[in-house]
């Protein structure tokens, strides 16, 4: 289950050494798993009351001196750009950037709760001795997202991170979580008044949910707690995904407010929320998870159309162009090669079916279907288009 050797053989990722170690290309099939992951994801957040983000690659490093990143983070960042006399950094967080846009103008109360989101990519350091395939990288692309809110929004903010969070990753196919609660470690900074509040939200939140959960006694960041979301894979490993983390540094650090009902200058709530955590680190959970046997929703392509002979080629031409226009994701092997060397190949790839087009196949009008598991069944083409589509749009893990 090795991500890194399925990803060699499924064609998946590469990690080329002429780019450098850590830094990540997606071939076409990673490629088209992550739109179809993206997709689901952005159309999710706006369901869901959140807006979307564009944020630049670099900033001043007078950006991450407020930030206190420079002071409190400069080993995992990449050195400096100097341009124009001024020196720019490759971002670590987008943090600073999502907190510029809610500063671009006065807030009011009746405006929060604010939740933007941003597949942002960022580049940390890291020494090379422990760089591991997609699990530990240098550039990675965080589904980050950004509740601002009042004191009173908190708690219902922190419910929905929370079942929007399972909700995420139990259609990737998780069941099974463990929680952790991470409270406030002797360096703390910020108001304690402040500190006990939100630890009280997350405590409440993690009990509604009924989930098991531990608290890691003094384990908060030294800005705030937050609650860690461990899922377990097909062969019971845990992995670090979601993360829900209070931050009472950045709002006090950039002045952040917003007037009150009252009309005076309040200070919000700042909630950092990771879902999949990072894109990259994601990828290779989900490839060890399925054993590189994505669910069909998922698969680069679901459909390999197979013919015996060459004679059968323009009839399964016209097959795929159906299938296509039908949001099935079809690939005809007209190669010249053997059938059976062709089955042998698609099974390799993990396609979930494979379509063998022969005379009967083409006199009857019937499509004789092989399931990646071995399974062999004769179905009419409607049929099978209404059986994959159900199992695509019900997002199952069931290939029928």
């Amino acid at each position: 289950r090795d991500h890194r050797k399925l990803g060699k053989e499924l064609d998946l990722f590469l990690t080329p050494e002429e780019i450098g170690g850590g830094l990540v290309v997606l071939p076409p099939k990673g490629g088209r798993i992550r739109s179809i992951v993206e997709d689901f994801w952005k159309k999710e957040h706006f369901s869901n009351g959140y807006e979307i983000l564009y944020t630049p690659h670099i900033g001043l490093a007078k950006l991450w001196e407020i930030s206190g990143h420079l002071g409190h983070y400069k080993e995992n960042m990449y050195a400096p750009i100097t341009i124009d006399e001024q020196e720019f950094y490759l971002k670590p967080m987008n943090c600073p950037f999502h907190i510029l846009a809610y500063k671009s103008r006065t807030r009011s109360y009746r405006e929060l709760p604010l939740r933007w989101a941003e597949q942002g990519t960022v580049y940390r350091y890291e020494k090379s001795g422990v760089l591991h395939g997609l699990l530990r990288v240098r550039g990675f692309t965080q589904d980050d997202a950004h509740i601002f809110c009042t004191p009173e929004q908190m708690n219902d903010e922190i419910t929905e991170v929370l079942r929007f969070s399972l909700y995420i990753l139990r259609t990737f196919g998780f069941q099974k979580y463990k929680v952790y609660l991470s409270t406030r470690p002797d360096d703390y900074v910020g108001d304690e008044a402040r500190w006990l509040d939100a630890e009280a939200a997350l405590r409440r939140v993690i009990d509604d949910s009924g989930l098991p959960f531990a608290v890691d006694e003094g384990g908060g960041a030294f800005y705030g707690p937050k609650i860690d979301l461990k899922v377990e894979d097909a062969i019971g490993r845990e992995w670090q995904l979601s993360t829900i983390q209070f931050d009472f540094t950045l709002p006090e650090r950039f002045n952040m407010t917003y007037v009150g009902d009252d009309g005076q200058e309040h200070q919000p709530y700042m909630i950092h929320r990771a879902l999949l955590g990072s894109w990259e680190r994601f990828f290779g959970v989900l490839i060890e998870h399925y054993a590189g046997a994505f669910p069909v929703w998922l698969s680069p392509v679901q459909v390999n159309i197979i013919p015996v002979a060459d004679r059968h080629n323009d009839f399964c031409k016209k097959l795929e162009l159906e299938l296509r226009k039908k949001d099935i994701r079809a690939y005809l092997d007209s190669r010249s090669e053997r059938m059976n060397l062709k089955i042998r190949q698609a099974q390799l790839e993990k396609v979930p079916y494979m379509i063998i087009v022969g005379d009967k196949e083409m006199e009857s009008g019937e499509v004789s279907v092989r399931l990646r598991t071995g399974e062999q069944i004769n179905q009419s083409l409607e049929s099978f288009i209404a059986g994959i589509t159900k199992v695509i749009e019900t997002k199952s893990v069931e290939l029928q």
